[in-house]
């Protein structure tokens, strides 16, 4: 089995897992046996609710015609509370279920208002809302059979809900049973024509969804066509003589046709509810063979599976975060690199995690290759820098030489101003030329031999800024700078006063400061600018705490990345922080190691 293809092993656990998923739905099948137990409790709701509240709908239909055919009433209103007293205590005594207990409570409301109905029809209310205020009382009652039959059975769940429409078509032929006993005045006849409409569209279509046997006892009548040729001459305007007679004759045989329908739908439950149950446990118990087996099968197989990946993960982990990267940066730093060594074979492993195993190696080797590729890139880069720079670096030294004899030679005041313009801006090109050759790693030709006070390196770095006129200088330490920094630190303040007057509004002032301070001495630029969000200054920062590598691909950084590698080369902390007056403080600190007291005046 340990040198079978990782396929093969895959089929062996995928096989039991689909076994074990037939089995979970098994399993859940066995979970819906309460549906099968709900279709064994239909007759307890059938007893309980469903008969004693069709009777009391069947007596509320009574009621209702005799009230408004002026009738003697006490006889079927005694009728009638028997009913709902029977109809109460059953349904009361049966525990039903969350979705059908509110819909029970709506009848109780609606019934508790029968005696202010019966006191509204004693007072002389008028025929419609008499009619009006009972199917109430019968509306909600339907909408409670609508949740009784819930049932899982897709079959006996249709047929339910036909007869169920047929009952609300046999209502609706009550209503209008009561509406012509009093006579059809214009509203009771455009009631008696809404009814008619609804009626007929409920009892097709429920007719339709009935299967034959169902459906037998509805087949059609005179009784039934003497009916509807009586609702077309209502909807016409006309009413003959014997429509009473007409709609007594089909009520009798609607009444005859919904019992035996609902007879026959309840005789359908039980044997339904009993194959239910069956299927159901029969399937469980197949199910919990089926996931013992594929427990023990898939126990067994993923330990192994699990093992072997263990490892590989294990030494390809060690590879990623170890000994790639260890040796990327050797290569990098431009030191011999050491031999990050190979994932170590697993010779009992699945044949597919050794192929990865190897391949790990493959990505190490290529790896590697790449990094080293893009460490010659990177060299290559910074050789053309460095020549480009050097070569750009004297010519502009001997321009300055140039500019400098000139301005010595030259007396007219305007000729002269524009010479110094000149020689202002041959002096940023410079700085500019020295940037490619910090980024190249080099070190800028010039260079002091003795200390230099703070006051004029800042005054140094000011004269290689081109907006120098917004800078102002403030009171400086009485301290030099060690020789050998000097250039670097010009630079370094001139590359954060030239971003301070760029990113800050032209009208707008920068202040260079320098205190003594604790391991050195710090020099602070503010600007008064837009300034940067918390997120800003914290990338920003992160890149200023450690040696920076230039990125070509963000060469709008340029003045960030000379900053950079000047402090790491001297030693020296650059952070950025927001400004009081809304821009950044750019906060140098110079060690102490670079500081001289006391200060040596000449360079």
């Amino acid at each position: 089995m340990r040198t079978r293809p990782i396929r093969f092993q895959v089929v062996i656990l995928v096989v039991p897992a689909l076994v074990a998923l037939i089995a979970l739905w098994a399993f859940a099948a066995g979970i819906t046996g309460v549906d099968g137990m709900r279709l064994l409790q239909i007759s307890s709701l059938t007893n309980a609710i469903a008969t004693p509240s069709e009777q009391v709908v069947i007596e509320l239909q009574h009621e209702r015609l005799l009230t408004v055919a002026g009738s003697p009433l006490e006889d079927q209103r005694a009728q009638t509370d028997a009913a709902v007293g029977t109809f109460r205590k059953l349904a009361g005594d049966l525990d039903v279920d969350e979705k059908l207990k509110p819909h029970l409570e709506a009848v109780f409301d609606q019934l508790n208002s029968l005696d202010e109905i019966r006191a509204q029809a004693d007072q002389g209310d008028t025929r419609l809302r008499v009619i009006e205020a009972y199917n109430r009382i019968v509306d909600v009652m339907f909408r409670m059979y609508d949740t009784m039959i819930l049932v899982p059975d897709t079959g006996i769940y249709r047929q339910a809900r036909a007869v169920t429409s047929l009952g609300q078509a046999k209502e609706l032929l009550a209503r209008q049973r009561a509406l012509i006993v009093g006579g059809l005045d214009p509203a009771a006849r455009a009631a008696f024509t809404q009814a008619s409409a609804t009626r007929r569209f409920q009892y097709n279509k429920a007719l339709s969804e009935l299967d034959a046997e169902l459906a037998a006892p509805y087949a059609p009548t005179q009784a039934q066509a003497n009916f509807l040729a009586l609702e077309d001459k209502v909807a016409a305007g006309t009413a003959p003589p014997d429509a009473q007679v007409v709609v007594d004759l089909y009520w009798t045989e609607v009444e005859r046709n919904q019992v035996a329908s609902v007879d026959r739908l309840v005789r359908r439950v039980t044997p339904a509810a009993i194959a239910v149950l069956l299927r159901v446990g029969l399937a469980g118990g197949l199910g919990l063979v089926a996931i013992v087996m594929t427990v023990i099968i898939c126990v067994r197989f993923t330990r192994r599976l699990t093992r072997d990946l263990t490892q590989l993960r294990t030494a390809a982990l060690n590879l990623a975060h170890v000994r790639l990267p260890r040796a990327v940066d050797q290569l990098q730093q431009g030191q011999e690199m050491e031999e990050p060594g190979e994932v170590p074979a697993m010779p009992d492993a699945i044949l597919e995690i050794e192929h990865v195993g190897k391949a790990l190696n493959s990505v190490q080797s290529t790896a590697i290759e790449a990094a080293a590729g893009q460490v010659r890139l990177r060299k290559g880069v910074g050789m053309v820098f460095l020549n480009l720079a050097r070569r750009s670096q004297s010519l502009l030294h001997k321009q300055l030489t140039q500019l400098d004899t000139m301005e010595r030679r030259e007396e007219n005041p305007e000729a002269l101003e524009d010479l110094f313009r000149l020689d202002h801006l041959t002096t940023r090109m410079r700085r500019h030329a020295e940037n490619l050759i910090i980024l190249s790693d080099a070190v800028p030709g010039r260079g002091w031999r003795r200390p230099v006070p703070i006051v004029d390196v800042v005054r140094g770095a000011l004269a290689e800024v081109e907006d120098y006129g917004r800078v102002t200088v403030l009171p400086m330490p009485s301290v030099s700078l060690s020789g050998s920094a000097v250039a670097d630190v010009i630079h370094l303040i001139a590359e954060l006063l030239e971003n301070a007057t760029i990113f800050s509004p032209p009208y707008t002032k920068v202040y260079v400061r320098a205190e003594p301070g604790r391991g050195g001495v710090v020099v602070e630029v503010e600007d008064r600018g837009l300034g940067m969000n918390g997120a800003e200054f914290a990338a920003m920062n992160e890149r200023l705490a450690g040696p920076m590598e230039f990125d070509l691909a963000d060469s709008d950084r340029l003045g960030l990345f000379v900053v950079g590698r000047l402090a790491h080369r001297n030693q020296i902390t650059v952070s950025l922080r927001p400004s009081p007056y809304g821009g950044t403080t750019a906060i140098v600190v110079i060690p102490e190691s670079l500081i001289e007291r006391p200060a040596a005046i000449n360079a």
